[in-house]
């Protein structure tokens, strides 16, 4: 007999079986939890500290944040882009906000328990994650913010953490740093090469990194040795942290017009040198430079506008002197060798030795201001740079020297440099983006490229050049131009050069009358142009001053009436070349797989010439290819019907 069951237990069953289904689901299926982000207090400040151990470095290392211990030495650190504290007011308060800082980390309700072994490719969402032992950290670790920029993830860990060489933790999908904690029961040991991301917390334990680390975040231990080597350790930015703008800067009134001078000395250059910019000295000459190379005008003897800079530098080197400094740097003879620095007031209190590249980070900030005082003499080495990055401008830039300051050779200068009465010497190969000023002194130059920040000349250079282009048309060239801040124009003259050296005259052009500074647009026709030529063109204005544009350099079309006839003959593949430009050629014969089979160097002349390569010995489709000065001008198939 069959069994009868009614549909209020079919339903009965149905409903049982479907909890089952979910409660699997919930155990198998990841779980989105929030966390909240912890209260950090004036220990997020620092990026390395210690409540109670020695804080060490070994090696070039970059920092940048505060460092301290309340307890302990501070040995081993260069310059550090942050205030050492060292058992005073700043670490005993940063010691109480990091137990607080512990507390909050520890009590957090965990929702992810997670392998041991962290890493290996995984992702995971914000959260709070504990693991019951000891964590070690491989390969990449996703932290995927799901498109929530206040995206948590704390990790909870109950006993030491390490990380294998060049592992990573890669933050994704609008996940920061500064949402990122680790709180760890015991000693954190970091890899070499390691990229860790977040704030570490250690309890009562030490804290060690290896060369060519790099942590964006925090090391922090209640009690332990916090030591580093060879790594680079700095604040994480985000999560409202308060925008790094440095002080406010300087009123540069006419002194923003000028890019070389001496309130009392003479300005003088040696070999070629350009300049933009205005150069002059208020008691003195200022001689050795050529009009040609200098967009801006040569006060060679003082007159009313050097009178004027020389008091509105003295004003503006009066308010420099007067700012306090955010940050001292205390090792000014090591200065530079790959230091990074954000917007403030620094402060190098003797004579200072910058040696290889300085980076100055703006943190996305354009108008972010740094200031660096040095009290001494100013050198750097052969080679040195100043390197500008996340939106920071030279024109945001300012050094104020209390001695003589010397530019070395091939360098990269970056900011306006203010000496006080003492000499400048720029040298060699510089490029200075800024200006070289001094109250009082000699300035010389030599064989070097200066050039003030765009935008910050208030009374504007003579011609401002928005572009300047050249295209071949048929046999001629077609230049074209545009120029504004042009209400002075008188006429253009076309240079044309044939090594990019030697420039002569091709055309005088009248400009254009007007009375607005809207953009100015010109063209000109190269009739007779080179095979390989090098254009310019110089602006003269109503007073006889000339600018000059950017050299550009246009080859003309080599194929241009160029015939290329390839014939079969008995045992060779004769190509006959009409048209070619003069010089150096090759032909290819390939395969119709595209495979190389013969190639052969080739002297290219004016006059239809025949060249012969030897014809394969298989019947079929073949590609000659002809290369004219390293172009390829011509590619065509030949068909071979029949043996040797």
């Amino acid at each position: 007999m069959k069994k009868i069951i009614h549909n209020s237990s079919k339903i009965t069953l149905k409903k049982a079986f479907l909890h089952t289904i979910m409660a699997i689901a919930l155990v198998y299926t990841p779980r989105i939890a929030s966390a909240q982000a912890p209260v950090l207090g004036t220990v997020a400040d620092f990026v390395l500290f210690s409540t109670n151990g020695a804080v060490t470095n070994t090696g070039l290392s970059q920092f940048t944040g505060n460092v301290g211990t309340n307890k302990g030495p501070i040995t081993g650190f260069g310059n550090v882009n942050g205030v050492m504290h060292d058992q005073d007011g700043a670490s005993a308060a940063s010691a109480a906000d990091l137990l607080s800082l512990y507390d909050q980390l520890n009590n957090a309700t965990p929702k992810f328990f997670p392998s041991v072994l962290l890493g290996n490719g995984d992702s995971l969402v914000a959260g709070v994650y504990k693991i019951f032992s000891k964590a070690t950290l491989n390969g990449n670790l996703y932290l995927d913010g799901k498109g929530d920029s206040n995206a948590v993830f704390i990790f909870q860990i109950q006993g030491a953490f390490s990380t294998g060489e060049a592992s990573k933790v890669k933050l994704i999908n609008g996940a920061q740093a500064c949402n990122v904690f680790w709180k760890v029961e015991g000693l954190v040991e970091m890899a070499t090469k390691t990229y860790m991301r977040g704030t570490v917390v250690a309890n009562n334990a030490a804290m060690v990194t290896s060369a060519l680390d790099s942590l964006e975040g925090r090391l922090l231990t209640t009690t332990g040795a916090v030591s580093v080597n060879g790594s680079m350790t700095y604040i994480p930015t985000g999560c409202n942290a308060p925008l790094l703008t440095g002080p406010t800067p300087p009123v540069l009134g006419t002194t923003a017009c000028y890019g070389l001078f001496s309130g009392n000395g003479a300005v003088t250059n040696t070999g070629i040198t350009y300049v933009t910019g205005d150069i002059g000295t208020n008691v003195g000459l200022a001689a050795g430079f050529d009009a040609l190379n200098v967009t801006g005008k040569i006060h060679s003897k003082p007159d009313v506008s050097t009178a004027a800079c020389a008091a509105d530098l003295q004003t503006m080197y009066n308010y420099i002197n007067t700012l306090n400094p955010d940050i001292e740097l205390l090792y000014p003879a090591q200065f530079g060798n790959n230091l990074v620095l954000t917007p403030h007031t620094y402060l190098l209190n003797s004579a200072t030795a910058f040696t290889d590249t300085l980076y100055l980070n703006a943190q996305g900030n354009p108008d972010g201001i740094f200031v660096m005082k040095v009290n001494g003499a100013f050198t750097t080495s052969t080679f040195s740079r100043v390197v500008l990055i996340n939106g920071a401008q030279s024109k945001n830039v300012f050094w104020q020297v209390e001695g003589m300051a010397t530019i070395a050779k091939n360098s990269v200068f970056q900011g306006t440099l203010i000496c006080n009465n003492a000499a400048i010497g720029l040298t060699t190969g510089d490029s200075i983006y800024g200006r070289a000023l001094t109250t009082s002194g000699a300035l010389s130059t030599v064989t070097l490229v200066a050039t003030i920040p765009k935008g910050t000349c208030a009374a504007g250079l003579p011609i401002n050049w928005i572009y300047f282009t050249g295209v071949t048309k048929q046999k001629n060239v077609l230049l074209q131009w545009s120029t504004t801040t042009d209400l002075n124009d008188n006429f253009y003259t076309i240079e044309r050069s044939s090594n990019g050296t030697d420039y002569k005259s091709v055309a005088t052009m009248n400009a254009l009358i007007k009375n607005d500074n809207t953009p100015s647009t010109y063209s000109y026709t190269d009739l007779q142009p080179y095979p390989v030529g090098y254009y310019r063109i110089a602006q003269t204005d109503k007073g006889g001053q000339q600018t000059f544009s950017q050299s550009i350099q246009v080859k003309m079309d080599a194929s241009h009436g160029l015939q290329v006839q390839p014939y079969i003959g008995t045992n060779t593949i004769n190509i006959k070349v009409s048209g070619a430009m003069a010089g150096k050629g090759a032909i290819g014969l390939y395969g119709i797989d595209g495979k190389l089979i013969e190639t052969q160097e080739i002297i290219l002349t004016n006059q239809p010439t025949i060249y012969q390569i030897e014809k394969p010995s298989y019947r079929g489709v073949y590609i000659i290819s002809v290369q004219n000065n390293g172009e390829k001008i011509y590619t065509g198939k030949v068909m071979v019907v029949s043996n040797h």
